[in-house]
C-alpha cells in the first residue's frame, strides 16, 4: 500500500491496479526484444519506472537493471516484492540520472509510459535527454514511447480508451480525457471510478485529478535528441 504524501503527485496513483499488465508485456515482449539485441551491453535504466514491471520483466530476463523515478511513492511499491541481485531502484530525476546514479552507466535506456510528456518545457527535455546521453555506453539506445499528440489534436481525439479492471468491490474503471489549448500543453484529466453493481448509485469517482503536460512533436523531438548526441534516430 502506497502512503499518501502530498508534495508526491503520484503518491495516490496505483497504476499496478489500473493496467492489465500481463497482457501489456506479452504485447510489448517482441519490441523489448528487438531493442535488447541492439544493445552493447545487457544492463538497462528504467526512466520513470513507476511500480517496476518493466525492470522487473528485464531482470527476469538476466539483464542487470535500475528502476529510476522521481516518486517515493513508485519506488516504495516497485520495491514491494522479492529483489533479485540484478535489480534495483533509485528515487531519482531524469533531469540528473547521471549524478544521481553515480557514474554508473547501462547499454540501453527506457521511458516508456509516456514520461516525456512531463517535462514541461525545451530547456527541461534538453536536461533530460543530455543526461540520459550520459548514462550510456559507446554504441547505447535509449528507447522511448509517448503518445501522438500531433495526430490527437488534429483528430481532436479527446480521450484514450477506457480500462476496465476487476476490483475488490466491483470493477476499477480508468478514463482519461484531455483538451489542447493549443500552446504545446495538454490537460489531462485521469479519473478512477468504482462499479458496484449492487449499489443504488453504482458508479462513484474514486479519485480525479488535472495533469498539465507538454505534448512533446516529433519535430521538436528530433533536433533534441540529436543535440543530446543521439546520432541514429529512428521513429516507429
Amino acid at each position: 500500500r502506497m502512503s499518501h504524501d502530498p508534495t508526491d503527485p503520484f503518491s495516490r496513483a496505483n497504476y499496478r491496479s489500473l493496467i492489465a499488465w500481463p497482457e501489456r508485456m506479452k504485447r510489448e515482449a517482441p519490441f523489448l526484444t528487438r531493442f535488447l539485441a541492439a544493445l552493447p551491453d545487457a544492463s538497462v535504466l528504467d526512466i520513470g519506472c513507476g511500480t517496476g514491471e518493466h525492470a522487473r520483466h528485464l531482470a527476469e530476463r538476466g539483464l542487470r537493471v535500475v528502476g529510476l523515478d522521481r516518486s517515493p511513492a513508485m519506488i516504495e511499491s516497485a520495491l514491494d516484492g522479492p529483489m533479485p541481485d540484478n535489480l534495483r531502484f533509485v528515487v531519482g530525476d531524469m533531469r540528473e540520472a547521471d549524478t544521481r546514479l553515480a557514474g554508473d552507466a547501462f547499454g540501453g535506456a527506457l521511458a516508456l509510459g509516456n514520461m516525456l510528456p512531463f517535462l514541461p518545457d525545451a530547456a527541461e527535455l534538453s536536461a533530460a535527454l543530455a543526461a540520459t546521453a550520459r548514462v550510456l555506453k559507446p554504441g547505447g539506445v535509449f528507447l522511448f514511447q509517448l503518445l501522438n499528440y500531433e495526430r490527437l489534436e488534429s483528430r481532436n481525439e479527446r480521450a484514450l480508451p477506457i480500462n476496465v479492471r476487476p476490483g475488490p468491490d466491483g470493477e476499477i474503471v480508468f478514463v482519461r480525457v484531455m483538451s489542447f489549448p493549443g500552446d504545446g500543453r495538454v490537460l489531462f484529466y485521469p479519473t478512477t471510478l468504482q462499479i458496484d453493481p449492487d449499489a443504488e448509485e453504482p458508479v462513484r469517482v474514486v479519485r480525479s485529478k488535472r495533469v498539465e503536460l507538454r505534448g512533446w512533436r516529433r519535430a521538436e523531438l528530433e533536433p533534441a535528441l540529436r543535440a543530446a548526441g543521439f546520432a541514429d534516430v529512428t521513429w516507429y
